[in-house]
């Protein structure tokens, strides 16, 4: 769970740290919630 954790928040670092408009971070934010809930549904 803790590797998880790191991979996602790592994961959103990298995408957030290559956005470059407040849409652009509503839409990474969007894929985060994505992968979160996807890794929920395991």
């Amino acid at each position: 769970m803790k590797t998880m954790f790191a991979l996602l928040l790592s994961a959103l670092v990298l995408v957030l740290a290559g956005c470059n408009t407040v849409q652009g971070v509503g839409k990474d934010v969007r894929k985060v919630g994505e992968v979160v809930e996807s890794a929920a549904k395991r």
